[in-house]
């Protein structure tokens, strides 16, 4: 059974309102058949027209073709305008009944999307909820985190440190070991008692017999031992800043780009910068 937001059609409450009445049929509801009405019909003429009771003029004839078209009308086309209208207020009724239809489902899917929006204030306090403690824990971590960065921008440093130091007495021992090769080959090129001593050793050591003390190895030794002599006995130690100083710039200059917590001063000493 559908269901209409319209009221009913007048014409519905009348049928329904409507008691039927049992009718005889025939002339004027008593059962005769309708033929009795010719005579009657002609029984009345006669005194009406003798006794001029009724003149008929223009004004019965215009009556009497008016009557007839009606009647024609009626029986030859009453079926078809009758059809006509009804059709048409049946093609309304079914458009509105359509458009009843389609608002009832708007209506129906409106109500289905409320029942299912019941528990969305229960949902925001849960995703409040949520969101407070994902703040309280960001909180609490963000207060860990410069550490964990610190330490690490310390132990970035101290490699960095280490590196150089080991690039550096890298390349000293590599210019010592050429000056050191230098010396010893020019003095041994220059003195021909060193050129004898070094090739007996090195027949010596040929023949594998007795050898004695390597004048090469002694000359080299020996080198070393002057220059670390030479070293502790010279106070300039320009050089060592000049390393100092380019090592303290590197840093800085790493700091500074990475966005460090903490800066060298021309001492090397750090100091925070946060």
């Amino acid at each position: 059974m559908s269901f209409h937001a319209s009221a009913k059609r007048e014409e519905e409450a009348k049928a329904e309102a409507a008691v039927p009445v049992e009718s005889k049929g025939g002339l004027f509801g008593t059962g005769l058949s309708e033929w009795f009405a010719l005579p009657i019909g002609l029984t009345a003429a006669v005194p009406l027209i003798k006794f001029d009771w009724y003149v008929i003029n223009e004004e019965t004839q215009l009556l009497a073709v008016f009557l007839a078209f009606c009647v024609t009308v009626y029986t030859q086309g009453g079926d078809a305008i009758y059809k006509a209208l009804d059709e048409k207020a049946v093609n309304l009724l079914k458009e509105h009944t359509e458009a009843e239809e389609k608002v009832i489902q708007a209506l129906e899917q409106k109500l289905v999307f409320l029942k299912a929006n019941q528990n969305m204030v229960n949902d925001f306090e849960a995703i409040n909820e949520i969101r407070a403690e994902t703040y309280t824990k960001l909180n609490a971590a963000g207060a860990i985190k410069p550490q964990h960065d610190f330490k690490a921008q310390v132990e970035r440093m101290l490699n960095m440190i280490a590196q150089e130091e080991a690039s550096q007495t890298e390349k000293l021992k590599t210019a010592l070991m050429a000056e050191a090769t230098a010396t010893v080959t020019e003095k041994f090129s220059s003195d021909k008692a060193l050129k004898k001593a070094a090739l007996d050793a090195a027949i010596s050591k040929i023949k594998g017999g007795k050898a004695g003390a390597d004048p090469v190895q002694a000359a080299f030794v020996q080198f070393f031992k002057d220059k670390a002599a030479a070293a502790k006995k010279s106070g300039d130690d320009s050089e060592e800043k000049a390393q100092r100083e380019a090592m303290i710039a590197k840093m800085n200059s790493v700091a500074k780009n990475e966005g460090f917590f903490f800066q060298f001063d021309a001492k090397g000493t750090p100091s925070m910068t946060v």
